[in-house]
């Protein structure tokens, strides 16, 4: 297991070493022998590593911050439980290094905003077959009649005027009409001609 070190009066200390878990990679075959080190920072916080020495006299590796605890006692009750899967996992991630971040391009907008909300056309609504007969529901009432013409859409509106020639498209306009105008129309336009 760990054995601490009394390794004092340096800015970084070493605070165990791992001899009993040597750590031997299959890709490398070198191995190494982990050892924790901690500092104090600036801050007051305690912060810890783990260095990887090779048993071939290559270059030392050194991992990331471990850990962050609030004084040496907890750094080293923290490096007094690592075990020897935790210590091969961050030799793994210091060997394996961190995917690069690409930064997205800066590109600047085309346009200074969104399009402008468009008005549906009703380009389509002339070639619809009506989906209501407004004669046969105005026999039981004109007030039906507009209680169901409320719960239709523009485009259906539109295609009963259309389909039943309730109005002079070449004098109204029907795309400019609001709903409750084409419903007017409408309800209108049935009473005319039955009136007529």
């Amino acid at each position: 297991m760990a054995m601490p070190l009394l390794t004092y009066g340096a800015m970084a200390y070493v605070l165990a070493v791992y001899n009993n878990s040597p750590l031997t990679l299959s890709d490398d075959g070198r191995t190494y022998i982990a050892q924790a080190c901690g500092r104090e920072r600036e801050d007051r916080i305690w912060e810890a590593w783990l260095e990887f020495v090779p048993d071939d006299g290559s270059p030392v590796l050194r991992s990331q911050r471990e850990t962050t605890q609030p004084n040496r006692t907890a750094l080293e009750y923290w490096a007094s439980g690592l075990t020897p899967v935790y210590l091969k996992g961050a030799l793994e991630r210091t060997l394996t290094p961190p995917p690069a971040v690409v930064e997205p391009p800066v590109v600047s907008a085309v346009y200074d905003g969104p399009a402008p909300t468009q008005i549906p056309t009703t380009t389509g609504a002339r070639e619809a077959e009506p989906v209501l007969d407004p004669f046969s529901v105005y026999a039981k009432g004109e007030d039906l009649l507009r209680r169901q013409l409320a719960a239709l859409s523009r485009r259906h509106l539109i295609a009963i005027i259309t389909g039943y020639e309730l109005a002079d498209e070449a004098r109204v306009d029907l795309d400019v009409l609001t709903v409750p105008e084409l419903i007017e129309l409408i309800a209108d336009g049935v009473r005319w001609r039955l009136s007529a």
